[in-house]
């Protein structure tokens, strides 16, 4: 019966320790253990996808090496412009910091952090000159921590394609 009680008291009391670790240590340190938050850099055209389903990309045809979820459209800006207005666009997202910037390429990475458990992904964006002074855009979002995301690069890359939507023309839609 003792026996008994000590498992039933250590099977309350470790998850109960671990959580507490969690909160006193901070979700940011602890996800600190699998790599920094920020991933670094990423080349488009060289792309290799993860076997993993945690990550998303958008991605301009001829763009990209690897496979696309979602075709980005064409916007009737310069690309300096649909950068301005991707900034505006993504100002009101949550937890998010910008953590380099790229202005010869072009380019931001930005990493966003999960609301409770601070999960952080790193996303990077690439604005691209197409003809007639229009653009377009590539976006590769991924998560640090777990083998799936439950959907939430893709949703993420959805959304900021359809924030600066609604802030640049469209004029062909993927």
């Amino acid at each position: 019966m003792r026996a008994r009680s000590v498992v039933a008291i250590a099977l309350v009391a470790i998850p109960i320790a671990i959580i507490a670790a969690f909160f006193i240590v901070g979700p940011e340190r602890l996800w600190s253990l699998a790599g920094p938050a920020d991933q670094g850099p990423v080349d488009f055209e060289t792309l290799s996808r993860r076997e993993t389903p945690n990550d998303a990309l958008a991605c301009p045809p001829g763009a990209c090496k690897a496979r696309s979820d979602i075709k980005p459209p064409v916007f009737a800006v310069s690309a300096h412009e649909l950068r301005k207005a991707f900034r505006t666009a993504v100002a009101s997202e949550p937890n998010l910091e910008l953590v380099d910037v790229d202005e010869n390429k072009l380019s931001a990475r930005y990493v966003q952090r999960s609301a409770f458990w601070r999960f952080p992904d790193t996303i990077e964006v690439r604005f691209v000159d197409v003809e007639d002074g229009r653009s377009t855009i590539a976006i590769y979002s991924r998560s640090l921590v777990g083998r799936g995301d439950f959907g939430v690069n893709k949703a993420r890359v959805q959304r900021w394609l359809d924030k600066l939507a609604k802030l640049a023309p469209v004029v062909q839609i993927a």
